[in-house]
């Protein structure tokens, strides 16, 4: 998340995202493994697409995940404005509640 903080205050927006990314995959590596589940490997793409598939995720976390793994167009444009910075950290903190 730092790295990604760095990037986006120096304007490198895509660094910022490959930051987000790989900050939310590692989060969620760690949290599947700590639940139990089989050990599951894949980039922090393959993790995000597993939390948008969760259906008892809920709807704004999975919203989050989903634009984190939106493409960019030709032009390097999303369809909406986003900060995927904010949409890691909101995926980390679900990942941390309590009650998870």
């Amino acid at each position: 998340m730092a790295a990604g903080r760095l990037a986006q205050q120096s304007g490198n927006l895509g660094r910022a995202r490959v930051c987000a990314r790989r900050a939310a995959g590692l989060g969620l590596k760690a949290w599947y493994q700590r639940r139990g589940e089989a050990a599951w490997g894949g980039d922090a793409m393959r993790q995000l697409a597993r939390l948008q598939a969760d259906p008892l995720t809920p709807v704004e976390v999975r919203a989050a995940a989903a634009r984190l793994t939106t493409r960019v167009d030709f032009d390097h444009q999303l369809p909406f404005d986003d900060d995927p910075l904010e949409d890691a950290e909101r995926i980390l903190a679900w990942l941390e509640a309590p009650t998870r």
